[in-house]
């Protein structure tokens, strides 16, 4: 059951919540959400806060109306980053939300070039596993490309990140069951930036269109670094990240 905390506004904290249902893929395209009658009676919150916490989501486009049916989950803008296939994984046990799939474009050993090498912390030159892959919807419309880098020590107790298959529990999953390595914790940057021709034929856009450019880091305990991935994804796609600021009393 559901409960409000005081630390943020009530409407905000409704947001929260169902935002994190659909990013980890327990609500998924199509499913219908919560009406602000039942969110007022499970949360304990004024219909208001209920209407508002919904208008909220609606203007994230994060969800729609449909006649007759209520409001409902959308993907259309919504851009899925390392940290929410993380996410979904821990919770639902798969990568992506129902109807979507990737397709693995190669997978291979390959000479770190520099900027990778620092990323991995590994010596430049040295061998790394690549693999690249492009994600879609269920209409088969490309949501991203990527590309996932690993130490090339892995290659040895971790051979299927050499084969162009989908990992179904996700490569870090993958990683922790053949090794005992556990990411611990995820590093995102973004970026606006422009196709490059190789990313736009993947996407199915013009060379140099606007785009989404991600880079991302998972480490362990120890902060080693598990897996170094960079993404690209197609203009006016959201990604949402929340933080608190609380000021001290003086």
């Amino acid at each position: 059951m559901p409960s409000i905390e005081r630390a943020e506004p009530p409407y905000l904290q409704v947001v929260r919540h169902i935002r994190e249902e659909i990013r980890s893929g327990r609500l998924t395209e199509g499913d219908v959400v919560p009406s602000a009658r039942q969110i007022a009676a499970e949360w304990n919150v004024a219909l208001a806060t209920a209407a508002k916490a919904l208008t909220t989501l609606r203007t994230e486009g994060l969800v729609r109306g449909i006649a007759g049916v209520g409001t409902v989950v959308a993907f259309d803008s919504l851009y899925h980053s390392a940290r929410d296939r993380s996410l979904a994984v821990h919770r639902t046990g798969k990568v992506y939300p129902p109807g979507h799939y990737a397709l693995i474009r190669s997978a291979e050993l390959a000479i770190a070039p520099d900027d990778v090498a620092v990323a991995l912390g590994v010596e430049s030159g040295s061998p790394v596993i690549r693999r690249q892959r492009t994600t879609y919807d269920g209409n088969d419309t490309p949501l991203s490309t990527s590309i996932s880098w690993f130490d090339g020590a892995l290659a040895s107790s971790c051979p299927d990140l050499l084969l162009s298959e989908r990992i179904k529990q996700g490569t870090s999953g993958y990683i922790e069951t053949q090794t005992g390595r556990a990411v611990a914790a995820g590093y995102d940057q973004l970026a606006a930036g422009a196709a490059s021709a190789d990313d736009a034929a993947e996407l199915r856009i013009d060379p140099g269109s606007p785009v989404l450019l991600n880079q991302n880091r998972w480490v362990d305990s120890q902060g080693r670094v598990i897996e170094y991935g960079e993404a690209v994804s197609p203009q006016d796609r959201w990604a949402f990240y929340e933080y608190t600021i609380r000021s001290e009393a003086k």
